[in-house]
């Protein structure tokens, strides 16, 4: 049975403040519930992720991703391929989206086992794109209206080429705990507007926070991600891209089993209540 969801993302919080549970709804000034959810049976099987150090730091994390996909599933990883396109501090102004599916360019070959070379199809380079802004961009009062206009011609671009336009939801920085709400409404608007599937992973944050807050998802700048943090965020990729629960893979990026486990619960529970499956 469906859950019934009445709350905003403001009251969202306050929820998993104290109780530790993630439960999105709408309200008249609100789009909090997102529309557009998982699809497992039409995985991807090429993905660019586009943005900047969030996605880069601790080795990237569609790396974490792909590690998780050979251990969950192993036959899709076989012809899985994920390539990132950053940028340091860049929002999604910075991007060229259009230029990433030009053919013979981006992601036009992979280095795959025995570190061979594998040329792709150049018809369709993507199946998907992650995107996203800078960790402010979407609700700093000068950069917000440019984070609309650009989901809106970034995800039409992307749908042009065939391919599914994702957002990425940032997380709060680590002094500053009000940026989750307003974040994850700025993301799950734009997804609903642009018909794109939104990855929870700010709320992911806000959750282990909540639950574990002596587990440092973060370094020393309150804003990047620690080690914790990244594989956090890929579990919550990892489930929202393929409809798969992490939990119970032995994937732990390095770090100990109970760490990593719990991540895995918390990244799968997110995951099931930002899109109100039973």
């Amino acid at each position: 049975m469906k859950r019934a969801f009445k709350t905003s993302i403001p009251t969202l919080l306050a929820g998993i403040l104290l109780f530790g549970s993630v439960a999105v709804g709408t309200s008249a000034h609100a789009q909090s519930r997102p529309a557009v959810k998982p699809n497992p049976a039409a995985p991807t099987t090429s993905e660019i992720y586009i943005g900047n150090s969030f996605f880069y730091y601790n080795n990237s994390m569609h790396g974490h991703v792909r590690n998780m996909l050979l251990e969950g599933d192993p036959a899709l990883a076989k012809i899985q391929r994920s390539t990132s396109a950053t940028i340091s501090g860049s929002g999604l102004n910075w991007h060229d989206v259009e230029s990433y599916f030009r053919p013979d360019a981006v992601g036009s070959y992979s280095f795959v086992a025995n570190n061979e070379i594998r040329f792709n199809k150049p018809d369709k380079l993507f199946d998907a794109a992650i995107m996203m802004d800078c960790s402010q961009c979407p609700i700093h009062p000068q950069l917000k209206a440019m984070f609309t206009e650009f989901a809106k011609k970034d995800a039409a671009i992307v749908r042009k080429y065939g391919a599914r336009p994702i957002f990425f939801m940032s997380w709060a920085y680590a002094d500053k705990p009000e940026m989750t709400a307003q974040l994850a409404e700025a993301y799950t608007r734009a997804g609903n507007d642009n018909d794109a599937l939104v990855i929870p992973a700010g709320l992911a944050f806000a959750r282990s926070v909540s639950k574990r807050p002596e587990l440092n998802l973060y370094v020393a700048d309150k804003r990047h991600p620690s080690l914790a943090g990244t594989y956090l965020a890929a579990c919550t990729v990892y489930a929202s891209l393929y409809g798969k629960s992490p939990v119970g893979l032995k994937y732990n990026a390095g770090l100990d089993d109970s760490t990593a486990a719990f991540l895995q619960n918390v990244a799968w529970d997110t995951v099931q209540d930002y899109y109100g499956q039973p």
